[in-house]
């Protein structure tokens, strides 16, 4: 026997009116973003058309309609990715320079863990994907990485020796964010607060190498407290030189004095 919904049931029933037609711009931002969170959870070799399409709730030929290959959506995706990234080592200037530095390296490792095998992949040359445009993009979140760390050393004109610390140290970040991703063996905030260190460290060699630098130098130390990471590396080489063997060796080796 069949059973009637009664008027009162009916009324209460959710009513689902038709779906939205995205529009143009809209349909193709959202594939795109579809594309970039598969490509940040899979290498882009292990990621087709279909696997977009599926997860974008979209059909093969509408995603065709807006990218002629899978290629073209790779890069719109990391464009996307880029631009983001970038984005990461804009802080302001204010507070010391290391503390500074912690948080971009906090947001900068928040992207690495978020986009792992898409990035990997990328910096590693491994993927098909690859390719002089690709190159080109990731180089300019190198260049822009450069500017910004530039800007808060606050040099009116830095030399080659300084652009090549940074350049380095850049480099050091991506190659470091690497190897941790593939076992993750040391806490994340002790890798965040080890890059840091090692480039407060290399603006330390630079600065013995170039005076020039010096009164940039005093200013950047005067606004460091105990607790921020310069703070901490201090105490910890100060406790290093502390132990008898490494003390008496450094002493001799700063006097000059051949044993």
């Amino acid at each position: 026997m069949a059973t009637r919904t009664s008027p009162r049931a009916a009324s209460e029933r959710p009513e689902r009116g038709p779906r939205r037609r995205l529009s143009v711009d809209e349909r193709r931002e959202q594939l795109i973003g579809v594309a970039l969170d598969l490509f940040s959870r899979r290498s882009p070799d292990e990621v087709s058309i279909d696997d977009i399409a599926a997860a974008a709730g979209a059909s093969r030929p509408l995603v065709y309609h807006y990218f002629p290959g899978k290629q073209s959506l790779y890069e719109a995706a990391l464009r996307r990715a880029a631009d983001e990234l970038s984005g990461r080592f804009e802080e302001p200037h204010e507070g010391p320079l290391s503390a500074r530095l912690h948080r971009v390296m906090g947001r900068y490792l928040d992207f690495v863990d978020g986009h792992g095998p898409g990035f990997a992949a990328l910096l590693r040359g491994g993927s098909v994907s690859a390719s002089p445009w690709t190159n080109a993009v990731i180089d300019e979140v190198r260049r822009a990485a450069h500017d910004q760390i530039l800007s808060h050393l606050a040099v009116d004109e830095p030399g080659p020796r300084l652009r090549l610390t940074v350049r380095a140290w850049i480099a050091n970040a991506e190659i470091t964010a690497l190897e941790w991703l593939e076992d993750r063996s040391i806490p994340r905030e002790e890798l965040q607060l080890r890059l840091v260190q090692e480039f407060v460290a290399a603006l330390t060699v630079t600065v013995s190498q170039d005076p020039a630098l010096l009164p940039a130098f005093r200013g950047f130390l005067a606004e460091e407290t105990p607790d921020g990471p310069t703070g901490r590396l201090v105490a910890q080489l100060t406790a290093l030189l502390a132990d008898p063997g490494v003390g008496t060796t450094v002493g001799r080796l700063a006097s000059g004095t051949v044993w």
